[in-house]
């Protein structure tokens, strides 16, 4: 009975028309206190006549204020510090309007009635202290009615302005079940004080004095916390035993308020992404605006996030093209549920189709061009190397070469570090793409400016460990690491597709610019956090298995091959690799001569001839090993 009761409590919002009914009723209060106390609290010589009057002025100058501000119509049981200033500004502008009617009556001979400065004073002090208390006890009221048994004790990381609105967006939303009992932060001026009531710790205190408060969690609450200092805390907590949430970012909130069912578990992006990349805006801006822009691969996780991004800029038409129908459509509903209102079309085509690839260039005549349509996977692609040169390579060549014919300015290639000193299909398919996309940039015949992206993994990519991992870890596991000394490169999307834009606008075309991935990961380090971020421990609720190097895998990745190096660019996080040069019109036949064998030579033919073509391509725990042994065996002889 009592839990209906509650519910129908927290369903029913009680009408503005009450609520502006009972502020008048406490300000009618408020004005009789005032009267009462200007009168000395002389009863009998206060004349009715003259009470109804004065009153009569001051209700009806309340009323006019408070229609004006609208005070009346917040959810009085939410009601925060802004709706309070509100309050304020409404009972100040009743005061305000009652010694502006004073005044004027002093103008006009005094012929109407005459409001004593006194009562105008008391009564705006009382009636935004009744107003104001009558909301503050609602809200507390319901608080308490709504109280759960079971609340989560949580910490709050950052005795800031970050903070407060956590703690507010706490308070507000019960559903969530927290319950801040301590903020944490490192200015050693707050320790001992408190803020809301709530007292702030030093870290090391914080963790001396949690089980003795029951806590839990520790929520993050420091704005732009520095990815190194956010790792350090994440370590310490999971020593301690606490499960870390964070904030949303500040730019998914509304009017600087945070809902408190987004405060969510903290994820592995959080902790192996880089601190903010500062862009080259202006740059950006200029070479996109009022440009037709076409994205293939827009529906892969590459391409889909160059959509998001690309979609602020003011181009003229965004084409996003890409075979996969379904992966296309969730990525237009996104974009309408997101109210985007760049002119962008959905094109649905096969870049390795020269015909449609052709229309598609006719119809639109696109300016700039980025290509993020590409197989990755690297066993799959060890088993169907026609595929990976049918779409990476025959679909970059037409696409290239059709921008050389449609007088495309920009053609920027997504490719990879598996492409460097490739032990693979897949990294030899995106070598020989960035091969034949520098030797069309030397071709003197050649206008526009090819650039050449080069980074690691990006995590929460499909086909990546990390949703892998997820998925394992979800189910129970084991979560399944190819080899306990295996390491990779990590970006997370936003950032590499950041990179690709500021890369696109660098320099006159033919580079290679390779991004600042940070420090390798183990992959096994990198399972173990993902199972103890999720509140498991490593052994105990789940178990890692070691499967082995799966074809074509290497246990390190390169970003830069041993006959290349780099030079510096303005971004420091981005670096051009300075490369060999290729006669285009050798690059151009082999490579065309491959493509046309594709249909009548086996995956063994096919590879040998990739061999060739990319010379340090050496195969591993792969059946194409015996290629590179018989290629050893002919240079000994």
């Amino acid at each position: 009975m009592k839990k209906r009761a509650l519910k129908a409590v927290q369903r029913r919002i009680l009408s503005p028309w009450w609520i502006f009914f009972i502020d008048l009723l406490l300000t009618s209060l408020a004005f009789s206190i005032a009267y009462v106390v200007r009168m000395n609290f002389s009863l009998p010589d206060i004349s009715v006549v003259q009470f109804m009057k004065i009153g009569g002025a001051s209700l009806l100058a309340y009323i006019i204020s408070y229609t004006i501000f609208k005070s009346y119509r917040g959810v009085i049981r939410h009601t925060d510090f802004g709706e309070l200033i509100k309050l304020l500004y409404s009972t100040a502008s009743g005061m305000l309007i009652l010694f502006i009617f004073d005044q004027i009556n002093h103008w006009i001979g005094g012929s109407l009635v005459h409001v004593p400065h006194l009562v105008v004073v008391l009564h705006f002090i009382l009636s935004f202290f009744f107003l104001g208390g009558f909301r503050m006890l609602v809200r507390e009221t319901y608080a308490f009615l709504t109280q759960q048994k079971n609340e989560k004790r949580v910490f709050i990381y950052g005795a800031g302005d970050l903070g407060v609105l956590a703690l507010e967006a706490i308070k507000k939303e019960r559903k969530e079940n927290y319950q801040v009992v301590g903020f944490i932060d490192d200015d050693a001026r707050k320790w001992k004080t408190k803020l809301r009531d709530v007292p702030i710790f030093s870290f090391p205190k914080a963790m001396e004095r949690k089980e003795e408060l029951g806590v839990e969690t520790l929520i993050l609450a420091i704005a732009d916390l520095p990815k190194e200092k956010t790792r350090i805390i994440t370590e310490l907590c999971l020593e301690n035993g606490l499960e870390i949430k964070i904030l949303p970012a500040f730019n998914n909130w509304i009017h600087e308020k945070i809902p408190a069912k987004k405060i969510r578990r903290l994820k592995i992006e959080d902790l192996l992404g880089r601190d903010e990349i500062l862009l080259d805006m202006e740059r950006i801006s200029k070479g996109l605006t009022d440009k037709v822009v076409l994205v293939s691969g827009a529906a892969g996780s590459i391409g889909s996030e160059m959509v998001r991004q690309l979609v602020r800029y003011p181009l003229r038409k965004l084409v996003l093209l890409d075979q996969a129908e379904s992966a296309l459509y969730d990525l237009q509903q996104e974009l309408i549920a997101r109210g985007i209102n760049c002119d962008y079309e959905l094109v649905i085509a096969d870049i390795s189709n020269k015909q449609r690839m052709q229309k598609v260039f006719e119809h639109f005549h696109p300016k700039i061009v980025y290509n993020a349509a590409a197989y990755k996977h690297v066993p799959l692609m060890e088993e169907n190397p026609y595929e990976a040169l049918n779409v990476n390579v025959k679909g970059t060549k037409i696409l290239a070469d059709l921008s050389v014919r449609f007088g495309v300015e920009k053609f920027i290639m997504v490719s990879t570090d598996k492409a460097v000193n490739p032990t693979n299909v897949m990294g030899a398919s995106k070598r020989l793409c960035e091969i034949y996309i520098q030797a069309l940039s030397q071709n003197m015949a050649t206008n526009t400016s090819f650039v050449t992206t080069r980074f690691g993994n990006v995590l929460g990519s499909n086909g990546s460990v990390v949703p892998l991992f997820k998925r394992q870890i979800e189910k129970g596991g084991p979560v399944t690491v190819t080899h306990p000394e295996i390491t990779r490169y990590f970006m997370t999307i936003p950032e590499a597709c950041q990179l690709v834009l500021e890369a696109g606008f660098m320099g006159k075309g033919g580079e290679i610019y390779v991004f600042d991935m940070g420090d390798p990961v183990k992959i096994a380090d990198l399972a173990k956090r993902m199972i103890r971020l999720s509140g498991l421990t490593v052994g105990e609720d789940i178990d890692i298995k070691y499967t082995g190097l799966r074809a074509g895998e290497k246990l390190y990745e390169e970003l830069l091959a041993t006959k290349e190096n780099t030079k510096p660019t303005h971004n420091k996080k981005i670096m051009i690799g300075k490369v060999r040069k290729h006669d285009y019109m050798e690059v151009n036949h082999k490579i065309s001569d491959l493509l046309s064998n594709l249909n009548h030579e086996s995956n063994l033919e096919i590879v040998a001839r990739m061999k060739d073509l990319v010379p340090e391509f050496i195969s591993k725990n792969s059946d194409y090993e015996k290629l590179d042994q018989n290629q050893m065996e002919k240079q000994v002889l």
